[in-house]
């Protein structure tokens, strides 16, 4: 849309940040179907809500009586979120999850060699397009999810604007493409992070980094150290809409590669574009009573719904002895070197373009996006 083109990246041309919308066309084919969408999406969204309420009451509930026996406690949370979260994925109609293990070396064949199976202590490092790969990642792994916090506010450069400047400074051919002026949000730094059960982390998709007067919070390594099940990191802080890979935060400075002590698993989420009949599954804007509505669409849809997950094999991660960071990463990147490569590895799994924007540019466009909504209603 024109009114948000200034968080058009202006190296890649995509606008990571609204939601991906089917072809004009698409809407007869929508219109014919209104009545069995209306009413698929009442039955699954009150069976979600089902699903949502059992976790509550038996994993976040009677579970924690057995907190006094690890073993059996972690057993049985295991089985009962792996179970809930997939009947939620099933409900909504991810019927079928393809998982491919992808080898970046040529010729090497990309049938799982080897098992992808984190431990206790390791990190899972991922892109961030939805609260779906929250469940599958619950199914999986059953992990421990943390959510980023931050120095508050977010500083910007220059206040919105609608002027007009040129690609290139020449002022002819593709250098007379006018681009607007954006706000430009400083880097902010990401100073610790807090653990966040399952719904919290479903709840919290799509919006910005928690701010440090929140509350309590700690170092990655700090949780990681005392963790007994694998983490979840999303670099990116935020979702986007899964056209493109928004700029990692530096959440491992100083950290070595390859990484010694735990492991790095590296993997990507691919969704696909939205049709007449199948809305977008990746969620870049949290609502009210967020994800509901979003949860709603879903569940109105009559078709099964697709996503994609590829996994980089362990032995070409960043914990692997023979990794080599100048494979993946060019330029200087600054004191964090792991996440420059983890950018650039989820880049080539998923086929997704880097960009330049990141979360401290999300933080303006809601803003802007939050008062045009406003000033409509």
């Amino acid at each position: 849309m024109e009114k948000y083109s200034a968080f058009r990246d202006p190296g890649t041309g995509i606008q990571p940040y609204l939601t991906p919308v089917p072809p004009p066309a698409a809407n007869a084919v929508s219109m014919i179907v209104l009545p069995l969408s209306y009413t698929l999406g009442v039955v699954r969204t009150v069976l979600m809500m089902a699903l949502a309420t059992l976790y509550l009451v038996f994993v976040s509930g009677a579970c924690t009586l057995l907190t006094p026996v690890p073993p059996i406690h972690r057993a049985v949370s295991y089985v009962l979120t792996a179970l809930l979260s997939r009947l939620s994925l099933f409900v909504l109609g991810v019927w079928w999850i393809p998982v491919e293990q992808i080898s970046r070396k040529r010729g090497r064949s990309s049938v799982s060699i080897e098992p992808w199976w984190p431990g206790a202590g390791d990190l899972i490092v991922s892109n961030w397009a939805s609260w779906i790969e929250i469940l599958w990642l619950a199914f999986r792994f059953d992990p421990i999810f943390v959510l980023p916090v931050s120095n508050d506010p977010v500083p910007q450069h220059d206040t919105f604007s609608e002027t007009r400047t040129t690609g290139r400074k020449t002022g002819t051919g593709s250098a007379a493409i006018s681009l607007p002026n954006r706000p430009i949000g400083r880097r902010v730094d990401i100073i610790g992070f807090r653990k966040a059960s399952l719904l919290r982390m479903v709840i919290s998709t799509g919006n910005t980094p928690l701010g440090a007067s929140s509350g309590n919070y700690s170092s990655l390594e700090e949780i990681r150290r005392t963790a007994n099940r694998p983490l979840v990191v999303f670099p990116e802080c935020t979702t986007s809409n899964g056209r493109g890979l928004l700029k990692f935060a530096e959440l491992f400075k100083d950290r070595a590669v390859p990484v010694r002590g735990y492991k790095v698993f590296v993997m990507c989420v691919r969704y696909d574009p939205p049709t007449a009949l199948c809305p977008t599954l990746s969620h870049s804007i949290p609502s009210t009573l967020n994800p509901l509505p979003h949860v709603f669409s879903l569940a109105a849809t009559p078709k099964p719904l697709t996503m994609a997950i590829r996994l980089l094999p362990p032995a070409e991660s960043p914990s692997s002895p023979s990794f080599m960071a100048s494979g993946v990463v060019s330029g200087d990147v600054g004191d964090d070197i792991l996440s420059a490569a983890c950018a650039g590895l989820i880049s080539q799994l998923g086929k997704l373009k880097e960009m330049s924007l990141s979360w401290e540019d999300k933080v303006l466009f809601l803003k802007l996006y939050r008062e045009k909504q406003g000033s409509r209603s």
